[in-house]
C-alpha cells in the first residue's frame, strides 16, 4: 500500500502524508477515541477529491472528513484517510446582501465568515463554544447549534444547498425541489438517481411514516441529530399531502457526519446583526436542581442566550492564566451558574427587558445573586463558557470528565425531572457529573469523570452511557442534541429509534456509499463504543524522569494527556490571541499546539528506546514552535507546550548532541560579554557584508537578517559611574534592577533610560551582581545550564527581593523566566515561589506605583504623541499588555493603542535561523507588519522586547521604542 500511496501523492496537486508523525496527529479528534489512519491528505482540488474517491474505491479504504477536528463524538478518526480541507478548501464564493445568503467552502472558520458579513450586517446564527476555529463543513456535518439556537436556530435550519461529490465520484448538488422536479429526480439514471428511489420508497411508505413519526425524538425538540434526520423529509409536499414544502435532502445530509457524501461547497441562510444593546444576568444557584427549575419561567422571556456552568468547570478557571481574569462577576461559590442574555435596539428596552427576567428571577427563591453585566462584560463571561471543553482539561490526573453523555437534549419542562434522575444515576455510581451548555435548548452537556485508562472504569464508561441513553428515552428526547452520534453513541441509535428505523438508515447509507468508503462506522455499523480508545486499558503507564519539575500535573506525559483536542489553538490571527503562531502561518495542523502535545504523549507511551524522547518525529513536530507561551495562557487546558519543547530539546540533545548553532545562541550572553570589551571591532565584523556574511553562513542565519549590534557601552558600566547618584537617600522606594543579558550588552541605552526615569521619578535603584537569566539557555534546551543560573540567581536575590524592595527588568523574556521556568528548575521551590511573587517587568512596576500615586500625569509632557504597541508575547501570556498601555497614557495627550498583533515571528534565535526565516517573516505579516505600515510616519511605535524591535525593523524598516524610552522623553 505504500507505494501506491506514493504514486498517488505524485497524481494529485495537493499534499499526502504516510508517515508516523502525521498518522499519530491525526489518530485522535477532541473524543476519548484512537485510530491510526492510513494516510493524510490535504487536498487542494475538487478533481483532488474525486482521485481521492477513486482510490478508495480501487483499494478497498476509506476516506475519513475532517475540518478543525474538533468532534466529541469520534466522527473524525478511523484507519482510511483523512481527508483535510481545513488548509485549502476556504473560500468564501458569494454573498447575497439581497437574499441574505451566503456560498462558501466547507474550510472557511465561522467567526471569520461573521467578520467578513459584519459589514453587510448580515451573520451566521448558530455559535459554538469552538466558533473562532470550527469550521462550517464539520457545523454541516454535525448540524451544530450553539449558544444562540434558541433565538437563531440550528446549522440544518440554514442550508439552501450542497454541492457535493458522491461515492461514485460524480457531481450532485442538494437544494429545494418541487413535486415534479422530485418526479424528474426519479427518472435519473444515475448514482443520484438511485439515491431520490431509496428515498422515495422508505418515505413513501404510511407504515414507515407512522414508526418515524412514533420513533423519533418529536419535531418539537429542538435539538435532535440521532441518527440521519429522514424524519425531517416527511414534511414535504411530496411526501406529505397538504404540505407546499419542497424536498431538501440537505436536511439529510446535515448531520450526517460525512458518511453519505462528499461536501465541496455550502449556501446557507444567513440573519440580521443582532441587536446592538444587550445585558446578562449570571444567576448563582446553589444546587444544580435549583438551576434546571429556573429554566423553565426564565424562557418565557425573549432570551437570546440561556447557557448554564456548573462549579467544576468555574473551579477549573482558578487555574488558568486568561480565564481567572474572567471570573469578576461570580459571588460566592455557586454550584451552578444561568447566563441569560437580553438584547434590544435601544438601553432602555434591555433595561426594561432585564428587569423583567430579575423579577422573575427573584420572585422563584431559587438564586442567590444575579450580577447584571454589560457591554466588554458579557464577551468575557461568554469565554468562560466556550471554554468549557478546554477547561476540563485541567483536571489533574488520569480522570478525566468524559464525552459520552454530553449532548442529552429533553424537551424544557421535562428538564428538572430528567436531571433529577440523571442525578440519582450518577449518585447509584458514585459519580459526582460535570454539567453545563444549552439550558434553554433543553440540553445539558453531562459528563462523568472517569479515568479510561482502568478496565472497571471503561465498564463504567458502556453502563453510565446505556442508563442515560433509557433515560433520555424514557423522556422521549435525543442522545444525540448537536455533537453527533460518531462512534460513542451510535451504537445506541437502534434502540433509541427502533429496529425498522435503523434498517432504514443503513440502507440510506449504502444506497449513497454502496462500497462504505465515506467515513465507515459512524451513525450506522459501527465498532462498540469502548474499543479503539485513546488509552490501552491497564496499560503499566511508563514513567518518564525529566529535568524540570512537572509535578503540577504529575509528570510531562500527564501535561501532554491534558489536551483534550478542543483546538483552541487553531483560531485565526482575526481571532485575536497569541496562540498558535507557525499553525496561523503554515496552517498544517502539525504546526499547531494540540499536534506537539498529541506527538509527544503518542511516542512517550510507545517508544521502545531507552530514552523515549529520541524520536526524529518529535523534533518535526516541535521545530516550529516559537515557544511564544501563547499556550500556557491561552489553551483552556494550560497545556505549555514551551516547557515540553524545552525539555524534549534537552533530552533529545543528551542522544543526538548540540549543533555549533544552538551552542553559539544558548551562550550569546557569554560571547557578547567578550566582545563588548571591544565593541567597535565587534560590531565592524557584524556589520561588515563580507565578515557578516561568512558569519551568518557559519551560524545557519538567514542572509537577509541584521546581525544585532553591541552597545558602546554596558549598562554595567553606567551604573558603575553613576552609582551614587542613583542610590537615593529619601527614595519612594527601593528598586533592584534585574540587569539581563540583552539589555547589558545591545540595549543598555534604553537601560538607561530606564533608570534615568525611575531616578527623576524618585526611586532608589540597585544593582547587585548576577548571573544571566538563562533565557536562551532554555530557549535551546540547555536546561543543566538554565537550572544552574536559576539556583544562583535564586541564592542572589532570595533575602533582598520582598513585596517593599521588588525586583524589576526591562526585557520580558528574562525576568518573566523568574515567574515561570525558575519553578520548574529551582531545586528550593519555595524560595523560586516567594521570589516570583516580587519579580516584575518594570510596566507593572510603575502601573502599581501609579495606583498608589506615587506618579502622576504632572509630571509629564503636555504634549500630543500617538503610539501604537505591540506586545511581548511573554508579557501577554504572563502578565499582560493593559499595563504598558497604562504607562503610556500617563502624559495626558498621548493617544495610544494596542496593536492585537499576536507573535511578532521572531522569537529569541527562531527568526534568525535561515530554515524557519520564511515562517518568521509570515507570522509578521499576519498583523504586526502591516500595522505598523499603516501607522503614520509621526505615529511612534512601541516594543518592549529586544527580538520584537529587530522583527519591526526588519521587515517594515520602522524603528520601534522600549515603553520606558517613550516616557523617559516625555518627563518634565
Amino acid at each position: 500500500m505504500k507505494e501506491k500511496l506514493n504514486l498517488f501523492s505524485r497524481q494529485i496537486d495537493g499534499q499526502l502524508y504516510d508517515d508516523k508523525l502525521w498518522r499519530s496527529i491525526y489518530a485522535t479528534d477532541a473524543s476519548v477515541y484512537r485510530e491510526m489512519p492510513l494516510a493524510v491528505c490535504y487536498p487542494k482540488s475538487e478533481n483532488d477529491l474525486k482521485k481521492l474517491i477513486h482510490f478508495a474505491k480501487t483499494n478497498k479504504t476509506s476516506l475519513i472528513p475532517r475540518t478543525a477536528g474538533t468532534s466529541l463524538a469520534g466522527q473524525c478518526v478511523g484507519d482510511g484517510i483523512v481527508v483535510d480541507v481545513s488548509k485549502h478548501f476556504t473560500k468564501i464564493i458569494k454573498i447575497d446582501k439581497e437574499a441574505k445568503t451566503v456560498t462558501l467552502q466547507p474550510g472557511v472558520i465561522r467567526d471569520d465568515l461573521n467578520r467578513v458579513l459584519k459589514e453587510d450586517g448580515l451573520f451566521f446564527g448558530p455559535n459554538t463554544s469552538t466558533s473562532n476555529r470550527c469550521m462550517i463543513g464539520g457545523m454541516v456535518g454535525n448540524n451544530s447549534s450553539g449558544t444562540t439556537s434558541i433565538k437563531y436556530g440550528t446549522t440544518r435550519e440554514k442550508l439552501v444547498s450542497l454541492k457535493t461529490i458522491l461515492s461514485d465520484g460524480s457531481e450532485a448538488e442538494f437544494k429545494d425541489i418541487s413535486a415534479k422536479e422530485f418526479q424528474k429526480k426519479l427518472k435519473l439514471e444515475n448514482l443520484e438517481g438511485e439515491i431520490y428511489r431509496n428515498i422515495h420508497k422508505h418515505l413513501s411508505s404510511e407504515e414507515n411514516k407512522k414508526e418515524l413519526i412514533e420513533k423519533y425524538p418529536p419535531k418539537s425538540l429542538h435539538r435532535r441529530n440521532t441518527g440521519y434526520a429522514i424524519d425531517e423529509l416527511l414534511y414535504a409536499e411530496v411526501f406529505s399531502e397538504g404540505s407546499n414544502e419542497p424536498l431538501n435532502l440537505c436536511k439529510l445530509l446535515c448531520g450526517s457526519e460525512g458518511t453519505l457524501a462528499f461536501t465541496t461547497e455550502i449556501t446557507m441562510k444567513l440573519d440580521d446583526l443582532q441587536p446592538p444593546e444587550a445585558a446578562m444576568i449570571a444567576a448563582h444557584f446553589n444546587s444544580i436542581e435549583s438551576c434546571m427549575q429556573a429554566v423553565v419561567p426564565v424562557m418565557e422571556h425573549s432570551l437570546f442566550t440561556c447557557e448554564m456552568m456548573d462549579k467544576t468547570i468555574l473551579d477549573c478557571t482558578k487555574q488558568n492564566l486568561k480565564y481567572k481574569e474572567n471570573r469578576f462577576f461570580i459571588e460566592g461559590d455557586p454550584k451552578a451558574i444561568l447566563m441569560l442574555e437580553i438584547r434590544a435596539n435601544t438601553a432602555e428596552e434591555v433595561q426594561e427587558q432585564s428587569q423583567q427576567v430579575l423579577e422573575t428571577l427573584k420572585s422563584s427563591n431559587l438564586s442567590y445573586a444575579f450580577p447584571v453585566l454589560m457591554g466588554e462584560q458579557i464577551e468575557l463571561a461568554m469565554e468562560l463558557r466556550k471554554a468549557g471543553l478546554g477547561l476540563l482539561g485541567n483536571i489533574v490526573g488520569d480522570k478525566k470528565a468524559v464525552a459520552c453523555i454530553e449532548d442529552t437534549a429533553v424537551a424544557i419542562p421535562y428538564l428538572a425531572d430528567y436531571i433529577a434522575e440523571f442525578a440519582e444515576i450518577m449518585k447509584n455510581y458514585g459519580q459526582d457529573a460535570v454539567y453545563y451548555a444549552h439550558a434553554g435548548a433543553g440540553e445539558i452537556h453531562l459528563r462523568p469523570i472517569l479515568n479510561l485508562k482502568k478496565s472497571e472504569e471503561v465498564k463504567l464508561f458502556r453502563s453510565i452511557t446505556t442508563d442515560v441513553a433509557k433515560l433520555v428515552k424514557k423522556y422521549n428526547g435525543s442522545l444525540s442534541g448537536e455533537h453527533g452520534d460518531g462512534r460513542v453513541r451510535a451504537e445506541f441509535i437502534e434502540m433509541m429509534i427502533g429496529p425498522k428505523n435503523y434498517q432504514i438508515l443503513r440502507d440510506i447509507k449504502y444506497t449513497f456509499d454502496p462500497d462504505n468508503i465515506f467515513n465507515p462506522g459512524k451513525i450506522v455499523d459501527t465498532a462498540p463504543m469502548d474499543t479503539s480508545l485513546r488509552y490501552e486499558v491497564d496499560r503499566k503507564e511508563p514513567e518518564i524522569s525529566t529535568l524540570m519539575d512537572f509535578s503540577e500535573s504529575e509528570g510531562i506525559l500527564k501535561l501532554s494527556e491534558k489536551c483534550n483536542g478542543s483546538g483552541d489553538c487553531r483560531k485565526s490571527a482575526e481571532a485575536g490571541g497569541t496562540m498558535c503562531p507557525s499553525y496561523r502561518a503554515t496552517k498544517d495542523e502539525k504546526d499547531t499546539t494540540r499536534a506537539r502535545a498529541n506527538t509527544l504523549r503518542e511516542f512517550l507511551t510507545n517508544s521502545d528506546k531507552s530514552n523515549r524522547f529520541n524520536h526524529k518525529e518529535i523534533k518535526e513536530a516541535f521545530d516550529l514552535c516559537i515557544s511564544c507561551k501563547g499556550c500556557k495562557s491561552e489553551c483552556p487546558s494550560s497545556v505549555d507546550v514551551a516547557a515540553l519543547k524545552a525539555e524534549f530539546q534537552y533530552q533529545y540533545q543528551k542522544e543526538n548532541g548540540k549543533s555549533f548553532r544552538s551552542k553559539a545562541f544558548a551562550n550569546n550572553g557569554k560571547m557578547n560579554a567578550l566582545a563588548s570589551r571591544t565593541p567597535g571591532i565587534a560590531n565592524f565584523f557584524f556589520k561588515n557584508s563580507f565578515t557578516s556574511g561568512i558569519a551568518k553562513k557559519m551560524m545557519g542565519v538567514a542572509p537577509e537578517r541584521n546581525l544585532p549590534i553591541l552597545a558602546k557601552r554596558t549598562l554595567a558600566n553606567y551604573y558603575k559611574k553613576n552609582k551614587k547618584r542613583f542610590q537615593l537617600e529619601n527614595p519612594i522606594k527601593t528598586v533592584y534592577f534585574f540587569n539581563d543579558e540583552f539589555t547589558n550588552f545591545l540595549d543598555s541605552e534604553i537601560g538607561i533610560d530606564a533608570l534615568e526615569l525611575l531616578h527623576n521619578l524618585n526611586y532608589r535603584i540597585e544593582f547587585v551582581k548576577h548571573e544571566e537569566s538563562g533565557r536562551s539557555h532554555i530557549s535551546k534546551g540547555f536546561l543543566e545550564e538554565a537550572e544552574d543560573f536559576a539556583n544562583k540567581n535564586i541564592s542572589i536575590f532570595k533575602d533582598v527581593i520582598s513585596e517593599e524592595t521588588p525586583l524589576i527588568g526591562l526585557e520580558p523574556s528574562a525576568i518573566l523566566t523568574f515567574r515561570d521556568e525558575y519553578l520548574r528548575l529551582a531545586d528550593n521551590k519555595t524560595e523560586a515561589e516567594n521570589l516570583a511573587k516580587n519579580s516584575f517587568i518594570i510596566e507593572e512596576f510603575l502601573k502599581k506605583e501609579i495606583a498608589l500615586g506615587n506618579i502622576n500625569s504632572e509630571q509629564f509632557t503636555l504634549e500630543e504623541k500617538t503610539i501604537k504597541i505591540h506586545g511581548h508575547c511573554h508579557q501577554k501570556a504572563l502578565s499582560n499588555t493593559a499595563v504598558t498601555f497604562d504607562i503610556l497614557n500617563l502624559p495626558k495627550n498621548y493617544k495610544v493603542s494596542i496593536i492585537p498583533s499576536g507573535c511578532c515571528g521572531m522569537a529569541g534565535s527562531f527568526g534568525y535561523e535561515k530554515e524557519h526565516y520564511e515562517v518568521s517573516m509570515k507570522i509578521g505579516e499576519q498583523t504586526l507588519f502591516p500595522a505598523v505600515r499603516k501607522a503614520s510616519e509621526e505615529t511612534i511605535i512601541s516594543a518592549n522586547g529586544t527580538s520584537c524591535r529587530h522583527q519591526i525593523f526588519d521587515g517594515t524598516q520602522r524603528s520601534a521604542m522600549h515603553p520606558v524610552s517613550i516616557l523617559r522623553d516625555a518627563l518634565i
